[in-house]
């Protein structure tokens, strides 16, 4: 019988105060005790509610800041790589035109020409008993390599134009004519992106969008994506140099495609036709 009573119920509360004074306090606690009851269990929910809304944010920001950290240590390592694969063969490049440069440097050596001058013989004035005059015979004269009444001259030329001084030669290096349809692996000053290597990274993080059966399959991993910056800095010929998957390697396809005009590579001081190697990155959030 007493479980069926409702003790918070006004028919109750009016069995209690019956015959009693209802304006004393305890009638009116007794009647605003349900709702007193029903805020607090709606402000503890609420609490509670509040508490596990500020722990999921945090989780979420907390993993948010996690993934950037890592993305930044990941584009630094990329940058790093990149900039080793492109300074390597730079540098043997530069090796070589700087020993052409000297060898075309080094002038051709040349026989010293002078201007012939004669002897000038000093004439003494003596008495002539102290005068001998020597008197050779026929054999001696023919012995002789001189010919009789010829003028001895040193031996060198006697054209003013052929004697020049080799410290006034000058030397010019002439640049070889650089074919409009090469594609070069390296050359002097590489194609840029602009805003450099960091810009050319988040533009491609911003325009990237992840295959969804890859995501579904979480499929994540490295694309390397070779590609012709062209000599107006258009993106030329494009083609996988490490494949991930199929999905993932026509993404990278697709970003490396749209991507804006390059500031062009130049050898010899001309805009010419370069490869240039770029790894997109996929990678899932959260995982």
């Amino acid at each position: 019988m007493a479980k069926d009573v409702d003790l918070s119920s006004k028919e109750w509360r009016d069995l209690i105060f019956e015959g009693k004074n209802k304006d004393f306090g305890a009638y009116k606690l007794r009647s605003e005790s349900d709702a007193r009851h029903n805020k607090a269990v709606l402000w503890t929910i609420i609490g509670l509610i509040v508490v596990l809304a500020g722990c999921y944010v945090y989780g979420i920001y907390n993993d948010y800041k996690i993934a950037q950290r890592e993305a930044e240590i990941l584009a630094a390592a990329e940058m790093a790589e990149m900039a080793a694969l492109e300074q390597e063969p730079e540098e043997e490049v530069e090796e070589e035109e700087v020993q052409q440069r000297v060898e075309e440097q080094q002038p051709e050596a040349l026989p010293e020409e002078i201007l012939n001058t004669m002897k000038a013989t000093e004439i003494a004035i003596a008495a002539d008993e102290e005068v001998v005059e020597e008197i050779k015979s026929q054999d001696e004269i023919k012995e002789s390599t001189t010919a009789l009444g010829s003028t001895n001259f040193d031996q060198g030329t006697d054209d003013i134009n052929v004697v020049r001084e080799y410290k006034e030669e000058v030397i010019v290096e002439e640049k070889a004519p650089v074919d409009d349809n090469q594609v070069f692996q390296s050359v002097e000053q590489m194609p840029q992106f602009p805003g450099g290597e960091a810009a050319l990274l988040k533009w491609i993080s911003d325009h990237l969008r992840y295959p969804t059966m890859a995501a579904e399959n979480n499929i994540q991993g490295r694309v390397v994506v070779s590609f012709v910056v062209t000599k107006t800095g258009k993106i030329g010929e494009v083609k996988i140099l490490r494949a991930r998957d199929p999905d993932l390697d026509k993404e990278a396809i697709r970003v490396v495609k749209s991507l804006p005009d390059f500031i062009p590579g130049k050898m010899n001081g001309q805009a010419v036709n370069v490869w240039y190697n770029l790894p997109v990155n996929f990678k899932l959030q959260g995982v």
